[in-house]
């Protein structure tokens, strides 16, 4: 009888950040359709080859990126939702993107329309569209392209709720949507943990225009420290007054969303990160 002798696998060697942008960057270029020596393409085609991957609405869209589980990025998109309806920019729509075991969102209509034909949950919230899944998913790229907007549609807001370095792994028309963005808004909280993962997002997502929006008290009231804990790509941001502040509601921090009205303190703030981002700007109506 012979035995097998096991032998510990190898420490696995640390992914840097600056290594896994790279890593994406050539997947979104191309650069792994060929195999070393190969004359044929894979048969997997990217999300810019495969016509029914691609999505180009005809309104503004504006991702919103939660750096971390919990810290409120459900809340901000169907604010954000809100306030460019209150602004006039036309109707509006929040497209939650997470597996349906992970939805925040599902609590937050006040009224069900059902099920849409290509698997989309909806419901409406006075003059917003509310989109969530149906399905499980276990990677960003088996999410399906939103449902066409109505021509009164003059936003979208991205839900994205995938971890980023995940997300950008893994090409799809959301990892597209995110990257090609004219403008992103990563969510966070005042905290230190919170903060280092507004860092680590801004790194992954140098060369793309970012409004970050820290849950927390006022900046006089956060705790001796925090301040320090602001990294270079964060102080960055906060100089060119990118750093928007969003008041935490006790309410919505216990209940999470429902179909009582959002606070008039988180709509405000709601409303200056809209009008910082490109969102009013670039709406572009209905198509001609």
């Amino acid at each position: 009888m012979t035995s097998l002798t096991t032998h510990p696998a190898l420490p696995r060697p640390a992914v840097s950040v600056e290594e896994l942008r790279r890593a994406w960057l050539a997947v979104a270029a191309g650069e792994f359709r060929r195999h070393p020596g190969a004359s044929q393409r894979l048969t997997t085609p990217s999300s810019h080859e495969a016509g029914g991957r691609l999505w180009e609405p005809h309104e503004a869209v504006l991702p919103i990126i939660g750096c971390a589980g919990s810290v409120g990025a459900t809340i901000m998109a169907l604010s954000l939702a809100t306030a460019a309806v209150v602004a006039r920019v036309g109707s509006a729509r929040v497209v939650e993107c997470c597996t349906v075991t992970a939805s925040g969102l599902a609590p937050a209509s006040t009224a069900e329309l059902g099920r849409h034909p290509t698997q989309w949950l909806q419901g409406t919230r006075g003059e917003v569209l509310l989109e969530r899944s149906s399905d499980i998913f276990i990677s960003p790229n088996e999410v399906p392209r939103p449902t066409d907007a109505a021509p009164a549609v003059g936003l979208t807001v991205l839900d994205v709720g995938w971890e980023l370095g995940q997300l950008l792994a893994s090409p799809s028309w959301l990892s597209d949507r995110v990257s090609h963005a004219d403008q992103v808004v990563a969510v966070t909280t005042a905290t230190i943990p919170g903060l280092r993962r507004l860092e680590g997002a801004l790194a992954l997502l140098e060369g793309t225009h970012v409004i970050g929006a820290v849950l927390g008290p006022p900046r006089r009231k956060w705790p001796r420290g925090l301040e320090h804990s602001l990294g270079a790509l964060s102080r960055k941001l906060d100089q060119r007054g990118a750093m928007h502040l969003i008041p935490l509601d006790r309410g919505l921090a216990v209940r999470g969303l429902d179909s009582q009205a959002l606070p008039t303190r988180l709509l405000t703030a709601a409303d200056h990160v809209l009008r910082a981002s490109v969102a009013v700007a670039t709406t572009k109506g209905n198509p001609s």
